[in-house]
């Protein structure tokens, strides 16, 4: 039994941003840098790209990635979930007798990823003993102080911590979008990623950007590109 795996989600049918898996980001398919850190990252017995578009899949295989087989039609929709996915592509390697012990699902849209991080997932993923491993990030507010707009007048969703100081309410957590590791048994045995003994690994805002829109997509180039100039001071 293989170790580990690497699983790159990259359907082709992207409607806000089209082509989005592959559109050039600060001069190359954005893809490319999940696929090169899953490659650097050097714990993956298997980086391999799941996709259902015959292009996607040959930037995918001269960046380095496999490419076994395509996505089936019915975990290529809007509704298909991750999960779907992630359990269709373990049963069409189970089928050619491959199978994993830990896989971990990376977003194609993530150039944040690097491959320090992913082996840190994967460190964490084994010391702990983990189901599953996230990256997360703080909210920057309290959430118990959301608004909301109601027949034209605003309001808040749970007024009873009108009162309560900022410290006192407790920190809340959003997934970063970037990577999941899990333990393969333990996913196929619950059909979810989120799990009892999921650990969680925390990373600043600066680090993680949501790309559903060009204006998402010029404010994650804006960050990579301070990351870079951060890192290049030190």
């Amino acid at each position: 039994m293989n170790k580990s795996i690497a699983i790159i989600t990259a359907r082709g049918g992207s409607k806000r941003i089209p082509r989005k898996n592959i559109k050039n980001f600060l001069g190359k398919p954005i893809i490319t840098y999940s696929i090169s850190a899953a490659l650097d990252a050097g714990c993956f017995d298997e980086v391999m790209v799941s996709t259902d578009d015959q292009e996607i899949a040959e930037v995918s295989e001269r960046c380095g990635a496999k490419v076994p087989f395509l996505r089936s039609e019915i975990n290529s929709d809007d509704f298909a979930t991750t999960a779907d996915v992630l359990m269709e592509v373990l049963a069409d390697y189970k089928n050619r007798s491959i199978e994993f012990v830990h896989a971990c699902c990376i977003y194609p849209t993530a150039p944040f990823i690097t491959a320090e991080k992913l082996k840190n997932g994967y460190c964490v993923m084994l010391r702990e003993n983990a189901d599953s491993v996230f990256q997360v990030v703080r909210y920057s507010t309290p959430i118990q102080r959301a608004l909301k707009i109601d027949g034209g007048f605003l309001s808040m969703i749970q007024p009873e911590n009108l009162k309560i100081r900022s410290q006192d309410l407790m920190p809340a957590y959003h997934d970063s979008g970037q990577f999941y590791w899990f333990n393969v048994a333990r996913f196929l045995a619950s059909s979810r990623i989120l799990m009892e003994h999921t650990v969680p690994i925390e990373v600043s805002d600066l680090e993680v950007q949501d790309i559903d829109c060009e204006e998402d997509w010029k404010v994650a180039e804006m960050k990579y590109r301070l990351l870079e100039a951060l890192s290049s001071a030190r």
